[in-house]
Parts: structure tokens; C-alpha cells; sequence
């Protein structure tokens, strides 16, 4: 059937092919037993309103382990092992089960395997980079070689950093070759050449989710597949199992990997910070330890070089004391995983049903003219869980063909609370492949700014990275339906169309029941879930001691072109504006601004993208009494004291947070306000004001080159301003991108002015002419511009009801190509009246770079 009348058949709605009933049509290995749902609804209440899609990264803990757990070391008395007290003796038998539950895990055994307990897979890959028995050239043998598959983890490929200096040679092997090149019998079978060499590869790619084969390990053991079939000596394999084991089962019986890598949080959650390297047996002699920590030895002498190792495997290699209640809390894991699940196998269908699900929908999806709206990254169309795991990746794209970045996709779906990976997830090879990046582009990319871990998603049109979503055995049918609603919703062009034709093909594939028949053609539009619209504190006028009235939203300041319309003061980070006609200027910026800031339990700074309700916080400062007012609906009005020129209360700390990275100092403001916020937040949580003795230095890396400045709490520079007519712009701009769809949330200017948070608004003469400005004077105050500002998904906040948006960032993404910024950075220079003020209605003049 020609595409065209595929996609004008008549079919199912978008809301009914996004049922559970749909979904089981195709797959019918969903879930363990009949309570899944009262299951996940009670061991992880806490991801309630979340769509967890980064399991790739790191799965999700279930509450019963954590509370059996703590229960567990709340009747026990744990010792250091080392030791030979009782408590230490129960403490070393249960670590010599916990080894035992792991190796039955992998259906292996103590006589086969041992367990070396790491910090995580990183750590025991670094492990092996410097025990492994690695040889330079002689001139009898050849020197060792490292091989690994291109489509390998950052972690594994750094072993070539450890190798370099040795004399061995690195040997980057495409998956294509290692069969391809492949030999019946292997080159100089009968040779005696004992050089070793070390064959790397991932059971599951974690970029692609591509599963290689298993066999693969006794292929080059046997020197049967490429590179061992053509190099002489010993071959030993590491199989990269962390990415693999979170979601499939691994049997070492089968397939006797000689090094198998992992880490714990990723099958399990919890705990965090530890990985394991499971060696085999026949394996563990050849590896050389230099160092000696703590328990690693059978005898040593501190005055004279004699050393020698514990005879056991573990104790070798394992320095110092291990983390043992992290070791025993998996247990709890272990013990968990099979009650909810039933084992890996059950675990490897349902998480591969959910991504099977979620590919054959998203890959045919297609906008109003016929495009296709993602570009998928995949070696195969799902058709086995065999072959392919629980990740898939992709670039979405506009309807002309054009990728989207995947910062953008990244800051709307956090906007709606979907969580998802972005970048090329320490996976270089895979990324190049995939994405058609050549080694002379990364390099070139560099040289552009771009590194690896950030936000510049596009150069020169052509992606840097990816998105990815990955399932864990928690992930629901939900999860699924609320990520394809979301790409719907935010980057589809309407009508949505499907390519019928695809989506038939993709069903019949591996279908566990019979197809329907009839299939989407026209979808419909489902919204996300939007955060309940909440009452706006009332705001009276407070007047300071230089005469500037709080402006109300009844009492809104017009200004002329070239003149400073608006200021906004925002006392606590994150929380609401606080708007007046005049304030003074201080050596951190406007006086007060962002000088405080709410942390939760843990010292973490606090701000909209975690707790959009900050913003339903209205602190006001009021100068002749000097203090800070902090209102809420239906909360009393509560005081803080601006500066405290008393002794600190025992409750006033000093303590330490973070703001972008830079380590602030800052004295803890009482208990008074901590339970205030606290009960109005729902969740602990205190208010922290900048130490006035802290000085915190503005950062170099701006894109304008700008003098030493002091900061206050904000993220980036003292200032930000933002365009007037360059508002006005982006309004008709979404306005225009509303009329052509079904979504109708206007936004008049005052909201989406206050959507920018900015200090300073001012009445330009053309849209967006701040980007190119390098200087500019309001009054008697001179500025210097630091750069644009780069915008994130807290301008979906709705300021008055702390609700999520799309816009103003969709149309702001569309509008921007490349880096979404909107309003520049600004610094004042040296004040020389120390009475400064700023004013509405004060002329701007402004000089343009160059």
C-alpha cells in the first residue's frame, strides 16, 4: 500500500492505541503478577507524578529494601571484618554470603569465580588496567595487545591511558569486524607464544541498547574470531556486564567471561558506590598488584622491600577495609528484586515489551506533511530481547527534516517531569557511528567549545548527541504513554500522522497476539499533566526609605523606548520577584538581590525546577526597619532580620552550599523561618542568607571578557536585563504558533516578562538588539555586558500558580536556533557613589560591540 494512503487510512485515535489494551495486543509478557500496579504504587510512592525514563543510568530502589535494611542494622552489630570479635565475624560471614548470592546471580560458583567488591564498574576496569599481566615487544614475542569494541564506555576504552606507557598496542575493533574477519582456524594454531592480550567488549552497548553476542567470549578465548584469530598468544576477555545486568540475565556457566565488570546501583538502586569485578578462577593468577593496602597481605616487612600477598583472591585485591554495610545491604537487593520480580528472566521481557512498545510508535510517528519525527538509533527493530535491550535512542526532528537539539528535548521534558538522558553518554564510538561524526569534527567540535557532559546539543546544524530513554523491571505502561503524549505534544506538527505501513511491519514482527487491524492514522492531542493552579499570595505596596513604592499588578510601570521600564528584586533565589521603582545599588548588584536561598534536608539549594511552589513565596524587603518579609497564601507573615549584628543563635550556623558549581558560604537564618518554609513546602528544608564576610568571584568562562565581581547567590552575574521589544516579539511568536494548533494558553506580556525572572527590563528600540551590545549606562550607572543568558526549562514556571508550560521555551527553541538565550548578562563597574540608585523611567544609552 503506497505511504500516502496509508496515512489517510481511517484508524484508531491516539488515546485508544495508548492503552494497556493496545499495548497487550503486541506483548503480553507486561508486569510480574496481578498487583503490579498496588506493587509500584506502594514500593516507589515517591516517583508519583515522575516518568522515569534513565534506568540506563541508574534503576530505581524499592522502599521495602531500604526499610529492611535499616531494620537489619538496627538489631545487628557490624564490626570492621578484619577484626575477629563476634561482631566482626558476622559482619565477614554475611560479605562471604553476600559473594556467594552474587555468583549464584550469574549462575556460577565460588570454585569458578571470585568477587573483588569495588567502588563501582569504573573502578574494577581500572583495576584491571593495572594488574593485567601487559608485555612490550621482545624479540622473541609480540607485544600485548589492548582490543576493544568501538562501541565501548568511556571506562573501558580509558584502559588505553594505563597501556600507552607499557609498549602495548591499542586495537579499536568495529562490531562488524569481529566476525567478519573471522577464522575457521585460528593463524599459527600450534604456536608456543605466551604473550597476553585483552579483548574488551559490552554484553549490551549503553548507547544503543544493542545486546552482542554472549558468545562472543569463548569465540576469542578459542581465538576463532577476529582480533584473536589473527595474533598469536593467549586471549583473555572482559565482558562489560553494567549496562547488561540491570535488566538481563548473565550466565557465567555458558559463558565464562575471564573478567565481568558491574556495579550495583544499576541493577539494583541501591546502594550506591559499589561494583564488583568477578574473576575467573583459572584466570586470577596472571594478575600483578603493586600496591598494598590494608588486609591485602599474608606478610610484610616495613624496614626491609618484602611483601607477600594474601593468599586469597578477594583480600588481595580488595585495600583496606571494604564498604561492608553497603556490601550487606545487598542482601536486601538481592532479596527484593526476586520477591517483586521473580528473577531476571521475567524482568528481561517486560522491560524489552515497554521499549519494543515505545520504538514501534515513536518511529512511525510522523508530522502533518509526511516527515517522520525521529531519527532512532538502532542496530535492530526490536524483534528479540535476545539481541536488543531496555534503551532506545533517537534525535527528534521539525517537520523539515531538521534535527531538534537534544537540550531542548531535555529542558521540556524535565519541564513535565520526565526524566530522560542526553548527550553521548560516555560512549564516543557508538555516538560517532550513529551520528556520522567524524574524528576531525570532534576535534572540531572542541576547538568550538564544545565538551563532553553539555549543553551545546548543535554545531552547525548537525547534532552532537542524542536522547535516551531507558526501562528498569519498575517502568509501567505509563511511563511509556506519558513519554510519547509529551512528543506529541511538544514536537509534533499537527495533524499527526503514522506511517501505517511501518506500524504494521513493526507488530507482525515478534506480536504475542493477534494484530488489530485497524491502525492510527489522524492523532489525537494529549497534554501532559499540569501542576494544580494554586492561589497567589496578595502583595501590598511597601515603601523604602529612598521613597520606591512595590509595584502591585494594579499599578504597572509603562516606560518609553531607551528607558529602564521595569525592576525586579529577587530577595530569595528562586522564589518571587519583588518589583519597585527605585532601588539602591550595592557592590553584589541591586541591593538584597538573591542574598538568600532555600535549601532542603540535606544543605541542597533549592529553586523552581525541583519545587516549582517557590514561587508562590513573596519575600519583601522593607528598608527603614531592615527587614525581610516573608509572605505566602494562607501562611502568616513572618520577619527575618537583613543583617544580624548579634552573636549567632546556636540555630543561626554557619554552613556551606553550592550555587552553578561555586562553593558559597552562608549563616543559617533560624528556625522560625525553617519551619515556616518548611510547612509551606511540605518537605524540610531551611533559609540561608550569603555570609557578609563570603566574597564569591564571577566566573571567566562568560563569552565577553569582563573584570573580577562579586556575586550574591545569583547563577551567573550580578545583572540580568531583558528587551522589552524583544518580548513583545517572542508573544506574537507563540501567539502565531498557538493560532495553527489546538493549544491555547496566551500569554499576555506582564506574564511572560515575569516568566524571564529578569532584574532590569528596558524599552529597546528593535528585538533582541541587546545581544550585540557591549556596554550601556542607565542614570549615572555604567555597565558592562558579560553575555547572553542561557534559558532552561524554569521558564515553563507560571509565576503566579507555580503550573508547567510549554511555552515560552518551545517557541523560544524554535525562534533561537541553536543555544536558546534570551536577555544578557550584566556587571556594573566601579560605583563611584556609593549611593546609587536606579530608577524606572531613566534613560537607557546603550554601544553596540565592535
Amino acid at each position: 500500500m503506497p505511504l500516502q494512503k496509508a496515512m489517510e487510512k481511517e484508524s484508531l485515535s491516539f488515546n485508544q492505541l495508548c492503552t494497556i489494551e493496545s499495548f497487550e495486543e503486541v506483548w503480553s509478557h507486561y508486569g510480574y503478577k496481578s498487583d503490579f500496579k498496588d506493587v509500584i504504587e506502594r514500593e516507589f510512592s515517591r516517583i508519583k507524578g515522575i516518568t522515569y525514563l534513565d534506568h540506563a543510568g541508574t534503576t530505581l530502589y524499592p522502599e521495602s529494601l531500604v526499610r529492611e535494611f535499616y531494620q537489619d542494622i538496627s538489631r545487628n552489630v557490624y564490626g570492621n571484618p578484619h577484626s575477629h570479635n563476634p561482631s566482626s565475624r558476622l559482619t565477614h560471614d554475611t560479605v562471604e554470603h553476600v559473594r556467594y548470592r552474587i555468583l549464584q546471580h550469574f549462575n556460577t560458583t565460588p570454585d569458578k569465580y571470585s568477587v573483588i567488591f569495588t567502588s563501582g564498574c569504573t573502578a574494577a576496569l581500572k583495576l584491571i588496567a593495572e594488574s593485567f599481566p601487559w608485555r612490550p615487544p621482545t624479540a622473541a614475542e609480540p607485544a600485548s595487545q589492548f582490543c576493544y569494541l568501538t562501541d565501548n564506555h568511556t571506562s573501558v576504552v580509558g584502559i588505553r591511558g594505563a597501556t600507552s606507557a607499557l609498549g602495548v598496542v591499542p586495537l579499536p575493533v568495529s562490531p562488524e569486524e569481529i566476525e567478519a574477519r573471522a577464522k575457521d582456524v585460528a593463524q599459527s594454531e600450534g604456536s608456543s607464544c605466551q604473550t597476553p592480550h585483552l579483548f574488551c567488549y559490552p554484553a549490551q552497548s549503553n548507547f544503543s541498547g544493542r545486546k552482542y553476542p554472549l558468545g562472543y567470549v569463548r569465540g576469542i578465548q578459542a581465538r576463532k574470531l577476529y582480533p584473536a584469530c589473527d595474533s598469536q598468544g593467549r586471549w583473555f576477555v572482559l565482558l562489560d556486564a553494567a549496562s547488561f545486568a540491570s535488566c538481563s540475565p548473565l550466565d557465567l556457566q555458558e559463558h565464562p567471561a575471564d573478567f565481568v565488570p558491574l556495579s550495583f546501583y544499576k541493577m539494583f538502586g541501591f546502594p550506591t558506590g559499589l561494583g564488583a569485578l568477578l574473576v575467573r578462577n583459572d584466570t586470577a593468577a596472571l594478575l600483578r598488584k603493586a600496591y598494598f593496602g590494608g588486609g591485602t597481605a599474608a606478610a610484610y616487612l616495613a624496614g626491609e622491600n618484602y611483601y607477600v600477598p594474601a593468599p586469597n583472591m578477594a583480600n588481595r585485591f580488595e585495600d583496606g577495609t571494604i564498604s561492608f554495610l553497603d556490601i550487606i545491604a545487598l542482601n536486601h537487593s538481592f532479596d527484593a528484586l526476586h520477591t517483586l520480580t521473580g528473577g531476571m528472566d521475567k524482568v528481561q521481557l517486560h522491560t524489552f515489551g515497554l521499549a519494543r512498545y515505545t520504538y514501534m510508535l515513536l518511529s512511525s510517528l510522523c508530522h502533518g506533511n509526511g516527515q517522520p519525527v525521529a531519527q532512532i538509533y538502532s542496530d535492530s527493530e526490536f524483534e528479540n530481547p535476545s539481541t536488543q535491550g531496555a534503551i532506545l535512542n533517537f534525535n527528534l526532528m521539525d517537520c523539515h527534516g531538521q534535527i531538534i537539539g537534544y537540550s531542548q528535548v531535555d529542558k521540556l521534558a524535565s519541564l513535565f517531569n520526565i526524566h530522560v538522558r542526553t548527550g553521548c553518554f560516555c560512549n564516543t564510538g557508538a555516538c560517532q557511528l550513529f551520528l556520522g561524526i567524524t574524528n576531525q569534527e570532534v576535534k572540531s567540535n572542541l576547538q568550538a567549545g564544545h565538551v563532553c557532559g553539555d549543553n551545546i546539543d548543535l554545531v552547525d546544524g548537525r547534532p552532537t548527541g542524542s536522547v535516551r530513554v531507558s526501562f528498569g523491571y519498575m517502568s509501567t505502561f505509563q511511563d511509556c504513554r506519558n513519554f510519547l503524549n509529551f512528543v506529541v505534544d511538544c514536537f509534533v506538527e499537527k495533524p499527526v500522522k503514522v506511517d501505517q505501513e511501518k506500524l504494521d511491519r513493526l507488530k507482525s514482527n515478534t506480536s504475542s497476539k493477534d494484530s488489530s487491524q485497524c491502525l492510527l492514522t489522524m492523532l489525537t492531542n494529549e497534554k501532559p499533566n499540569h501542576i494544580d493552579n494554586r492561589e497567589q499570595a496578595s502583595t501590598d505596596p511597601v515603601v523604602n526609605e529612598y521613597g520606591g513604592v512595590a509595584i502591585t499588578k494594579e499599578a504597572k510601570s509603562h516606560g518609553k523606548a531607551q528607558y529602564l521600564t521595569n525592576i525586579y528584586i529577587y530577595p530569595i533565589k528562586s522564589c518571587a520577584a519583588f518589583e519597585v521603582t527605585d532601588w539602591p545599588v550595592g557592590p553584589l548588584g541591586l541591593l538584597h538581590d538573591r542574598g538568600w536561598m532555600v535549601v532542603n534536608g540535606n544543605g541542597v539549594c533549592l529553586n523552581q525546577k525541583r519545587e516549582p511552589r517557590l514561587c508562590l513565596i513573596h519575600p519583601q524587603i522593607y528598608l527603614p526597619s531592615n527587614t525581610l518579609l516573608l509572605q505566602a497564601s494562607g501562611m502568616d507573615t513572618i520577619s527575618v532580620p537583613l543583617e544580624n549584628h548579634n552573636e549567632p543563635h546556636q540555630s543561626h550556623r554557619v554552613c556551606q552550599s553550592k550555587v552553578c558549581g561555586d562553593r558559597v558560604q552562608t549563616v543559617d537564618c533560624g528556625d522560625e523561618a525553617a519551619s515556616w518554609l518548611s510547612e509551606f513546602l511540605g518537605q524540610p528544608c531551611r533559609l540561608i542568607m550569603q555570609s557578609p564576610d563570603f566574597i564569591r568571584n564571577m566566573k571567566k568562562s562568560h563569552e565577553k571578557e569582563v573584570s573580577s565581581t562579586a556575586l550574591s547567590l545569583v547563577n551567573e552575574a550580578q545583572y540580568l536585563m531583558i528587551n522589552h521589544a524583544s518580548v513583545d516579539l517572542l508573544q506574537r511568536h507563540i501567539t502565531s504558533r498557538q493560532e495553527s494548533s489546538d493549544d491555547h494558553q496566551p500569554l499576555d506580556i506582564q506574564q511572560l516578562i515575569g516568566r524571564f525572572r529578569a532584574n532590569l527590563v528596558i524599552s529597546g528600540l528593535e528585538p533582541f538588539e541587546e545581544d550585540d551590545w557591549s556596554h550601556l549606562i542607565i542614570g549615572s550607572t555604567h555597565f558592562q555586558v558579560a553575555g547572553r543568558c542561557g534559558r532552561c526549562q524554569m521558564i515553563g514556571v507560571d509565576q503566579s500558580t507555580g503550573a508547567k508550560t510549554k511555552e515560552p521555551l518551545l517557541s523560544l527553541s524554535a525562534y533561537r536556533k541553536g543555544k536558546v538565550t534570551f536577555g544578557v548578562y550584566l556587571v556594573h563597574k566601579s560605583l563611584d557613589d556609593s549611593n546609587a540608585t536606579l530608577s524606572v523611567g531613566t534613560s537607557v544609552m546603550s554601544q553596540w560591540s565592535g
